[in-house]
């Protein structure tokens, strides 16, 4: 059985968020990179004062290789829009960096994260924090939450709430994706916004 080293071996000392995503473009810190197209990194403001975390690039993003493009990240532009918040003042990345997933014929269906592979994209996750130093970060479903709560952490309980941090201050809510999947939509949007809207005035 390989072991795999976890993301810290491969992250550079510099504090150029470039050459840090440079350097994560070689990493092979699990084995989430043998089939994923590409390492997906944070992308936006390089000093946002909010951060945005994701679960994981999803199809669209392995073959874009860029964060939030595919349909959760449309309904997310959507939802930014409808508050007047502008996308590209935002830093937006998610917990693990590349896409995991299961071969179905010729679709490749999103699995979700094991915990293993969090952990060993977490040092990825911390230097973007330490870089972009952002005042407030925003959870967006229960993986980005553990990784910055501990995996104890409770979307249900927190949703729509902020936690103080060390370094910043936490806001946490569902996942865009959570939406495009919930029987009524609508609904389920609506209360998408109003979360984003009290944690942005937050």
């Amino acid at each position: 059985m390989t072991t795999y080293p976890g993301a810290a071996d491969y992250i550079p000392d510099t504090g150029d968020l470039d050459t840090v995503r440079a350097a994560a473009d070689r990493c092979h810190g699990c084995d989430l990179y043998r089939d994923a197209t590409q390492t997906v990194f944070g992308d936006g403001a390089a000093h946002a004062r909010t951060v945005l975390i994701g679960e994981q690039p999803g199809n669209d993003e392995d073959l874009d290789g860029h964060p939030f493009v595919g349909p959760a990240g449309r309904l997310l532009d959507r939802a930014l829009d409808d508050i007047g918040v502008d996308r590209d003042t935002l830093y937006l990345t998610n917990a693990v960096k590349h896409f995991r997933f299961q071969q179905r014929g010729k679709r490749r269906i999103h699995q979700q994260p094991r915990r293993t592979e969090i952990v060993a994209c977490a040092p990825w996750l911390s230097t973007e924090l330490d870089l972009v130093a952002p005042e407030l970060v925003i959870c967006l479903g229960a993986i980005a939450t553990h990784a910055i709560l501990g995996p104890q952490a409770k979307v249900t309980e927190l949703r729509g709430g902020l936690v103080e941090h060390e370094h910043f201050r936490v806001g946490v809510t569902v996942h865009p994706s959570a939406i495009l999947r919930a029987p009524d939509r609508s609904v389920a949007y609506s209360a998408f916004v109003d979360d984003l809207t009290t944690l942005f005035a937050g």
